[in-house]
């Protein structure tokens, strides 16, 4: 198959390995918590360079089982854990530089590559098409791996997932065990492997069957030409004064995304349709003074300032909540204090002002997914942990987007995705710097985490406490209920593979027969189709980390 190239062909990859200049910033990602040491970073600029570096790492390999040091890839590098920059790590191909965003006449379909950004994607597709991808709101994050997750945003409420538009998927494969080839999965494929390819890039995650190089879509969406922004916040003191205020804002949030998907609750919600709105609820440490609330709709509807304010009426009405502009940064979002008056924005200009990715620094990050509102137990523990005294930091959070809408009216095997009946969705944060010079050479860097493995303690205590007892009634982990046995009522559905968390397989933070198997957290009934696709196409697990399909 010929496709429309983005970029001339190359002379081949780009080696950097230690000495080169280049080499500390490409063997790190985002989270400055993982660093690795390979050999050498493949730069690819083209889907023949990633074949030329899977050919030479596996000619270096003995041919009879998994190559001890992994080999991995990066595109945004984003990833939460160590998957891509683990210290097993042999080598890493970078495929940012594949960056084409463009429409195939052959796959009649709109081209995104692996190494292509949100934002990069955003402004192709919107300024050359008119078109969107209902993905992220983190401008840096890499195509390669927040599609084959999944992919949310925005406008997910009211265009789904990113996935379900993906049409087809070019991956390179190794599936012989010796060699790479390159091979294009689509939706419609006659071959049922080729299908299963295909469907395992709809939420399978990335580092599991390939290196992806390039995605199809069909049937985008168009945005709306204007959305109407606001963002607001509450001062800590007045929740510290009146615990039962900040129980009633979160329990209130929580009830309307689930009174929307029951048609229960207040009459305006039977009224009005709120598909297009799209919310971020930022629940943070007491020491960051504020929580904060950022709300978008479509600007062109007429009705959408009556529903904004309908929807702040009714979960924390003014006279109770004085509202204050948002002028702090909270986890990756930035202050968004011009947006305390309610602003219409051009869509693009709009995702252009919430886009951000907040600073270089280390992160343990975990996810759940609500299918309902939350518990009193939930809400008191809560609060208890945001308010902790023995932990005092103000860039740790729980973020509370809202979920639905669109997402759940998709079969839950259509894609790997399997959550398909959640309302809400929660990414627990915490974000902190070195904080000493450890190893005493009068810097602060990553070698201080190396010299003093305690700088982090307090962090991960923290995050891992609060998960734990927010869901102790289902093992510390937000079960996936199992309609087949007598249990009470979940309000959860698993975890997000996207917000990656390695604790899930540690059988001292989860263990066996007391919480759920991460694999089951992430993909539910999924998991043996996925699981298929691996034996199929990776036989040899050549790709591979802590949470990467196992073969059967």
């Amino acid at each position: 198959m010929s496709t429309t190239p983005a970029h001339p062909a190359s002379a081949g990859p780009t080696e950097v390995g230690p000495g080169d200049a280049r080499y500390e910033a490409l063997r790190r990602g985002f989270n400055q918590r993982w660093i690795a040491t390979p050999d050498y970073v493949v730069v690819a600029t083209g889907t023949r360079d990633v074949v030329a570096a899977l050919d030479t790492y596996l000619a270096a390999q003995d041919r009879t089982g998994s190559p001890p040091r992994r080999i991995t890839v990066r595109s945004g590098g984003h990833c939460y854990e160590d998957f891509a920059c683990g210290a097993d790590v042999d080598v890493i191909i970078d495929v940012s530089a594949m960056d084409g965003v463009y429409y195939d006449p052959e796959m009649e379909a709109y081209c995104v590559e692996a190494g292509a950004t949100n934002w990069h994607t955003v402004t192709q597709l919107y300024r050359r098409y008119g078109l969107a991808l209902p993905s992220g709101s983190c401008y840096s994050v890499g195509a390669g791996g927040h599609i084959s997750g999944g992919g949310y945003g925005l406008l997910s409420r009211l265009h789904g997932l990113t996935v379900d538009h993906l049409y087809a998927v070019e991956v390179v494969t190794v599936r012989d065990v010796t060699h790479a080839e390159v091979t294009v999965a689509r939706k419609d494929s006659p071959e049922p492997a080729l299908r299963d390819l295909w469907w395992a890039h709809t939420g399978g995650g990335g580092g599991n069957f390939g290196v992806v190089t390039r995605y199809w879509f069909r049937d985008l969406p168009e945005p709306p030409a204007q959305v109407l922004l606001r963002s607001v916040a509450w001062e800590w003191d007045l929740f510290e004064e009146y615990p039962d205020l900040f129980a009633s804002l979160v329990r209130r949030y929580g009830e309307f995304f689930t009174y929307e998907h029951t048609g229960e609750g207040p009459d305006f919600l039977r009224e009005f349709d709120y598909r297009d709105m799209f919310t971020l609820l930022a629940l943070t440490n007491h020491t960051a003074g504020k929580v904060g609330l950022t709300v978008q709709l479509d600007g062109t509807r007429a009705d959408s300032l009556e529903r904004l304010k309908l929807f702040l009426d009714w979960i924390a009405p003014e006279s109770d909540y004085p509202q204050h502009p948002l002028d702090v940064a909270l986890g990756e979002n930035p202050p968004l204090d011009t947006l305390y008056i309610p602003t219409r924005l051009p869509w693009l200009t709009a995702t252009q002002n919430l886009n951000d990715s907040g600073k270089s620094r280390c992160g343990k990050y975990k996810s759940a997914y609500h299918t309902a509102g939350f518990t009193d137990h939930q809400l008191e523990v809560i609060y208890r942990h945001l308010t902790d005294e023995g932990y005092d930091n103000e860039q740790a959070l729980l973020q509370v987007d809202s979920y639905g809408g669109r997402v759940n009216d998709v079969d839950p095997a259509a894609t790997a995705v399997a959550q398909r009946s959640s309302v809400l969705k929660l990414q627990y944060q915490s974000y902190w710097t070195w904080g000493e010079d450890a190893n005493h050479d009068g810097v602060y860097d990553y070698q201080d985490a190396q010299a003093d493995p305690a700088i982090a303690g307090p962090h991960l205590a923290w995050i891992r406490d609060f998960y734990h007892d927010m869901y102790e009634d289902t093992g510390g982990v937000p079960a996936v209920p199992d309609p087949a046995k007598p249990e009470p009522h979940f309000n959860t559905d698993g975890c997000y593979i996207n917000y990656p968390d390695a604790d899930l397989s540690d059988p001292a933070l989860n263990p066996p027969g007391i919480g759920q198997p991460w694999y089951t957290l992430y993909y539910k009934d999924n998991y043996p189709r996925l699981q298929r696709a691996k034996a199929h196409w990776d036989p040899r697990n050549v790709f591979r980390h802590q949470q990467s399909v196992r073969l059967p």
